[in-house]
């Protein structure tokens, strides 16, 4: 599927999921101009040297900016600039009860997890719009109910999921596809950055970052509008939209709840 496409751009590529898109991009289209968007380089063993880190903290609105200049300046570079692939992949959440969390922390998921992707997706928009191509979103699962002990940021993922959809609506006439990607837990630093132990969620509930990867380039292949990755996730999305909200809210925060005993000191 990256062979389709001139120039892969994705943010958070250091670790997790976005590492494994950009190891993804870099073995089967190393040709492309593949940018990594992210506050630390990636250090991967498989050609980092075909990577063009762009240094940008997603949470500061100037970084992004300074950041597209540097973007623009390789995208105008190129001899022809094909189809475009944008992987809005940054983002981080904080579990415990939301009046323990700091403002600072709070603010910060809505600034990385929502203000960052817009303000991205919309400078590279005319390219897109141009070229065509494709934005892929990574949401969560957490996108499909309320999630107490992670109010912020299951209400910041719920955002990419529906704008997303929206999006790929509007977008459509004009070459452009846009698919959130909703994984459930996955084997990353993600859980750590949450204030979580590691080994929180038990091997059997959680995939790797290459098995998110590539349930959801099947599912850009096929011209999806979101991708719910993993048999046992999308299990459980189903059976949620079977109650009432008050009841999914209900048996959400008991189920996230029983993981305070992991957490461990800010």
């Amino acid at each position: 599927m990256f062979k389709t496409f001139s120039a892969i751009i994705i943010t958070g590529g250091s670790s997790g999921i976005g590492k494994s898109y950009l190891e993804h991009a870099i073995q089967s289209n190393p040709d492309a101009l593949i940018c990594n968007l992210s506050r630390t380089p990636y250090f991967g063993q498989n050609r980092a040297n075909v990577v063009k880190h762009i240094t940008c903290d997603l949470s500061v609105g100037s970084a992004i900016e300074e950041a597209f200049k540097v973007l623009r300046l390789e995208l105008d570079s190129q001899p022809k600039v094909g189809p475009i692939l944008l992987i809005n992949n940054s983002g981080f959440g904080a579990y415990g009860q939301y009046a323990d969390i700091s403002l600072e922390e709070n603010l910060g998921m809505v600034d990385v997890n929502v203000k960052g992707m817009i303000h991205l997706t919309s400078l590279l928009l005319p390219y897109l719009k141009k070229s065509g191509g494709a934005v892929l979103n990574v949401a969560s699962t957490a996108s499909f109910q309320p999630t107490p002990w992670l109010a912020t940021y299951g209400a910041t993922k719920a955002f990419v999921l529906n704008w997303s959809l929206a999006l790929n609506s509007e977008l459509k006439s004009h070459g452009i596809h846009v698919m959130a990607v909703c994984p459930g837990p996955t084997s990353t630093q993600f859980f750590k950055r949450a204030g979580l132990t590691q080994g929180s969620v038990s091997p059997g509930m959680s995939m790797t970052s290459d098995e998110v990867v590539e349930e959801s380039i099947q599912a850009l292949k096929k011209k999806k509008a979101f991708i719910v990755t993993g048999w046992k996730n999308r299990l459980l999305k189903n059976m949620s939209s079977l109650f009432p909200r008050v009841i999914v809210t209900k048996i959400s925060a008991y189920v996230i709840a029983r993981y305070r005993t992991n957490t461990v000191k800010r």
